[in-house]
């Protein structure tokens, strides 16, 4: 729980919510408590069965202080009861699919996904003999038309990763909840800033800490944010069985991080919509997805939705993409050509349309399909737009820009 007044700001529970100065040095920063174990009383339990809430520290796959600390910050800045940290965001997001699913039940995905969950519900969980449906969750119908009678879980992505495409969180929820499902929202790219998915009708919300709440690319983690009701019974039975544990330092690295998340997202904002607006009149560019953009096909959504924009944009140049990828990888000299997003500094990466239907993404329709083509074609660059200077990032690009129009006339 945090231990702030309910009254205070974004920036304020963001700085000091979940920390306390240490009661024996009276260090304001918090401590890092690396122990695996812990002193205990002679009748305390072997089992984690017996463990309640507020129990004493025993052993850290079952909880600790650091730990702790980073779950109360984040609930705070969600707006939520409670917490669960995991080791990273696909930790996370098994616990829950384990937690909520058994055999015999269905769940509707978002049919456009972060990629290891989009990889795990094609093979993994239908194993199990859990029906899987694939959904553009953008399209209300399509969602409602895909629930049934045994619809225990709807999942979805809002910005989805990567194509940018949103999904209204409220009337989705609302159809889930009509047929007994629950909700489930992957708030990466929005970050609590931006959304808060739980206000919205939400029952889950999850969180790869690793991208914008930690926000310095040196740490994984993940977690899911909801309610008492639903995450005491999960942190019990699941998380601490899977024994997806985040290390404590990680978790401080994290908190630390997320001290700042509130002025970092402002900035990452700022410079994302001049670096799209640069992009989007460029010749050599397109098309251009930013939620900011009034140029986004869901741009009412976003504003409704969204307190911030986020710094994810996504990009399709006018030659090949595989070709203007091998120029920025070797002409970018301040954005990273990398994997990952939502740190610090610019990182860019191209996904090709053709590979990722042969290792991710499944589309059961040509509804689906169209969607796909309209938001990323043979292919898109994803964009995470850092804290750099937003001069600095567009004379970097703009140089790898035309040093691929001189490869391309040579």
């Amino acid at each position: 729980m945090s231990n702030l007044p309910l009254y205070v700001g974004e920036r304020t529970k963001a700085v000091h919510a979940g920390e306390r100065p240490d009661p024996d040095t009276r260090a304001s920063v918090p401590n890092i408590v690396m122990s695996t174990t812990y002193t205990v009383d002679a009748d305390t339990g072997f089992s984690v069965e017996g463990l309640e809430e507020n129990d004493p520290w025993i052993y850290t796959r079952w909880g600790n202080p650091t730990i702790r600390q980073l779950e109360d910050k984040l609930s705070a800045l969600e707006n939520a009861e409670c917490a669960v940290a995991f080791a990273s965001g696909m930790a996370a997001i098994l616990a829950l699919l384990l937690h909520t699913l058994k055999a015999g039940d269905h769940a509707i995905v978002s049919d456009v996904a972060y990629a290891a969950l989009s990889e795990m519900t094609n093979e993994m969980i239908p194993a199990l003999n859990i029906a899987i449906t694939k959904v553009d969750t953008s399209d209300l119908a399509s969602v409602e038309a895909s629930l049934q009678p045994n619809t225990r879980l709807v999942y979805i992505e809002t910005p989805c990763n990567p194509l940018l495409r949103l999904t209204d969180i409220e009337a989705v929820a609302k159809l889930a909840h009509k047929v007994g499902a629950r909700l489930a929202v992957d708030s990466t790219f929005a970050t609590p800033v931006a959304t808060k998915p739980l206000q919205l009708g939400a029952d889950f919300v999850i969180h790869s800490l690793t991208k914008y709440l930690g926000g310095h690319g040196d740490a994984l983690g993940g977690a899911i944010v909801g309610s008492k009701a639903d995450l005491l019974p999960l942190r019990k039975k699941t998380a601490i069985r899977l024994g997806g544990t985040i290390s404590p330092f990680n978790a401080w690295l994290i908190m630390r991080g997320m001290a700042t998340l509130p002025l970092r997202m402002r900035a990452h904002e700022e410079n994302a919509l001049k670096v799209a607006a640069y992009l989007e009149q460029h010749p050599k560019i397109s098309r251009v997805f930013y939620p900011g953009l009034l140029s986004h096909p869901q741009h009412a959504l976003a504003q409704r939705q969204m307190r911030n924009f986020s710094g994810m944009l996504t990009f399709q140049t006018v030659c090949d993409g595989r070709s203007a990828a091998s120029v920025f990888a070797k002409s970018l000299k301040i954005i990273h050509y990398a994997v990952s997003l939502g740190h610090h500094r610019s990182l860019l990466f191209y996904l090709d349309s053709a590979a990722l239907m042969q290792t991710t993404f499944r589309f059961d329709t040509p509804a689906q399909l169209a969607s796909w083509q309209a938001f990323a074609g043979n292919g898109i660059f994803r964009f995470s737009v850092g804290l750099e200077d937003a001069d600095d990032i567009i004379a970097d690009l703009d140089a790898a820009l035309r040093e691929e129009r001189h490869k391309l006339l040579s």
